[in-house]
């Protein structure tokens, strides 16, 4: 009884690393980042095997099969806190405050990210949509220092993806 709960534990762990080490590889894939994909697919991959062959020796035994669909959950979730703390990348900010857009600019502008101020119609008239590339693992610092501005400003979130231009931070 004890190998068998063993083993689902270690089915478990293995789907735990497997499946967090793929959520991150899939990040690098849509990031264009094929070196480091290529590096994180073949490690997911390994341990995938290993674990299959595992359970495909032990197939009557039920822990095995709790443990890897356990592992495959907690994997995912593990995942994507992992990647979510590197927040490797960058994001475009469009912010929209109906009184303070100025005040919102000045401030990102002495934090020393270029802004761009672009006019648009709402249904209540004319808006100032400021737009803002930001490197992804700043993202909640400078939307709290948003929201401390305007705490009803309207703010969405886009993966961005630089082609060309000045894009490596706050300039010095």
């Amino acid at each position: 009884m004890i190998e068998s709960i063993l083993g689902g534990l270690f089915i478990m762990c293995m789907r735990i690393f497997d499946v967090s080490i793929g959520t991150v590889r899939t990040i690098m894939v849509v990031q264009g980042r094929k070196y480091l994909a290529g590096f994180f697919g073949a490690i997911e991959v390994l341990i995938w095997i290993l674990a299959i062959r595992y359970i495909f020796q032990n197939l009557d035994q039920i822990p095995n099969i709790i443990g890897y669909s356990l592992g495959f959950g907690l994997g995912n979730i593990l995942g994507i806190t992992i990647e979510q703390k590197i927040g490797l990348g960058y994001i475009q900010l469009n912010i929209i405050s109906k009184n303070h857009h100025q005040e919102i600019a000045k401030s990102l502008r002495e934090q020393r990210f270029g802004v761009t101020e672009i006019k648009g119609e709402g249904s209540s008239g004319e808006v100032i949509i400021l737009v803002v590339i930001i490197p992804r693992k700043i993202q909640s610092k400078i939307i709290k220092s948003i929201e401390q501005i305007d705490n009803h400003s309207f703010i969405t979130v886009q993966h961005s993806l630089p082609y060309r231009g000045f894009i490596h931070g706050a300039r010095k």
